[in-house]
């Protein structure tokens, strides 16, 4: 089923709209034109892709997560050459490469927004392989789909005795993660592929931390 899924989508498919189904939502164009390209994307026999960087597996790989009506797959980067992951991170997967997980949509118990990445809570284990032999059986997926830019904070505590002593200041840098592009990512992916609610929520609360 899934194989015939795949080879559809490679004769059928339009890179270009996966592209802008991915960076609408990116960018925050308004929704209504990002849904239409997500619409536009799924209904061509695509999936909307993300490189990604799973941290529980391994930091200093890329990995590609496609997203599509059946669930989401999950690649490493050097299942590719260069032609075919171009067309891969517009969507249009080729059947020849091999994905490290495969999760359908009613095998993910739960999508949380971190500040820099998504929690995917699963109803099984997977095992997950990294390009540089990484191995990990998780059945939570801790995942950083690139493309939102996060910001920092400047937090300065003056000296309680010598107020204007500048030289005495206490200046912290904190590292704040795109949680509103995280969020806007969970959203869509929940109106997409579970618009009868059947995965949890939880509030995403902003802080310095994941």
């Amino acid at each position: 089923m899934l194989a015939s899924l795949i080879l559809t989508a490679a004769v059928t498919c339009n890179p270009a709209n996966g592209n802008d189904a991915r960076d609408f939502v990116v960018s925050g164009v308004h929704a209504s034109h990002a849904y239409e390209a997500w619409e536009t994307a799924l209904a061509s026999g695509g999936a909307v892709a993300w490189t990604a960087t799973l941290y529980d597996v391994d930091a200093h790989s890329v990995f590609l997560v496609a997203f599509d009506r059946e669930g989401l797959r999950i690649y490493r980067r050097g299942e590719f050459d260069d032609d075919t992951f171009d067309r891969a991170w517009g969507g249009c997967i080729d059947d020849r490469a091999r994905p490290e997980a495969v999760i359908a949509w009613r095998d993910v118990r739960e999508i949380k927004s971190g500040n820099w990445v998504h929690y995917f809570t699963l109803n099984h284990r997977v095992t997950i392989t990294s390009d540089r032999g990484k191995r990990k059986e998780l059945d939570e997926i801790k995942v950083n789909l690139h493309g939102g830019t996060g910001s920092y904070e400047v937090h300065v505590t003056k000296d309680a005795l010598d107020p204007y002593a500048w030289w005495k200041d206490d200046v912290r840098v904190f590292g704040m993660g795109p949680l509103g592009y995280n969020e806007r990512v969970r959203w869509t992916l929940i109106r997409f592929f579970d618009p009868e609610r059947h995965i949890a929520t939880p509030k995403a609360s902003r802080s310095a931390g994941w």
